[in-house]
C-alpha cells in the first residue's frame, strides 16, 4: 500500500473519530490550543448576517473537528512516546545484564559502550572503558589476534577468535570473542564469553 493511500486512510479514521467524539460530547481536553482572534472575528462576521450564518456554523464545526483531531494525534504521540520509552528501558536492561561481555567499539577498536557484564569480565569499572582501545584490556599476546579479527570483518559479516585477558591478580582467562559489524559498518559489536567456566 502506498504512503499516500495510507495517509489518506489514517486521516479519514482520525476525522471519523473526531466527528464521533463531537457528537457524543466526549472530546479529549485541549492541550492549550485555542482559536485565534482573527478566526473569532471571521466567525463573528459570518454569523452576523443570515446569508453567511450557515457558513459560520460549517467553519466552526470544521475548526472543532480539526481541534479534536489535533488532540487525538497528541494523545497518540504521548502514548507512542511512553511505549518507546518503556521499550528503550527494556533493551537497556537486556544489554546491561546480558550473560556475556558486550561491547560497541569503533572500527579502529576504541570502546564506545560496554555493558556491566563486560566490566565484570575484565575486572574494571564500567566507566573505565570509554575511549580506550579494547585490546588494551587483553594480554599482550592476544592484542594482535583481536586486531586480525577486526580486519576479518572487512571481508565477512561475522568473525570469532579466542583471546586471553588477565585480572588484577595477573591470572589469565581464556575468552571467546564473536564480532560483527553494526548496521552501516559504523562500529563493531563484540561479545566476550569466558571459556572453561
Amino acid at each position: 500500500m502506498s504512503k499516500t493511500i495510507t495517509d489518506v486512510t489514517v486521516q479519514q479514521q482520525l476525522r471519523h473519530a473526531a466527528e464521533a467524539s463531537l457528537k457524543q460530547g466526549t472530546t479529549p481536553p485541549t492541550k492549550g490550543w485555542s482559536i485565534s482572534a482573527d478566526t473569532l472575528t471571521l466567525l463573528y462576521r459570518l454569523a452576523s448576517t443570515p446569508e453567511s450564518a450557515g457558513d459560520a456554523l460549517k467553519l466552526l464545526h470544521e475548526l472543532q473537528a480539526h481541534q479534536v483531531e489535533l488532540d487525538l494525534q497528541h494523545q497518540q504521540l504521548e502514548a507512542n512516546e511512553r511505549e518507546f520509552s518503556h521499550e528503550l528501558e527494556r533493551y537497556k536492561a537486556l544489554f546491561e545484564r546480558a550473560p556475556f561481555g558486550y561491547f560497541v567499539v569503533s572500527t579502529d577498536g576504541l570502546v564506545i559502550e560496554a555493558n556491566l557484564t563486560g566490566a565484570e569480565l575484565f575486572g574494571v569499572e564500567p566507566g573505565d572503558f570509554g575511549g580506550n582501545a579494547i585490546d588494551s584490556f587483553l594480554a599482550p599476546a592476544s592484542r594482535p589476534v583481536l586486531g586480525e579479527l577486526l580486519q576479518q570483518l572487512r571481508q565477512s559479516d561475522v568473525a570469532s577468535c579466542e583471546v586471553q585477558t588477565g585480572d588484577k591478580a595477573g591470572q589469565l582467562r581464556l575468552l571467546q570473542v564473536i564480532a560483527n559489524a553494526s548496521p552501516g559498518d559504523e562500529a563493531v559489536l563484540l561479545a566476550f564469553l569466558e571459556l572453561g567456566r
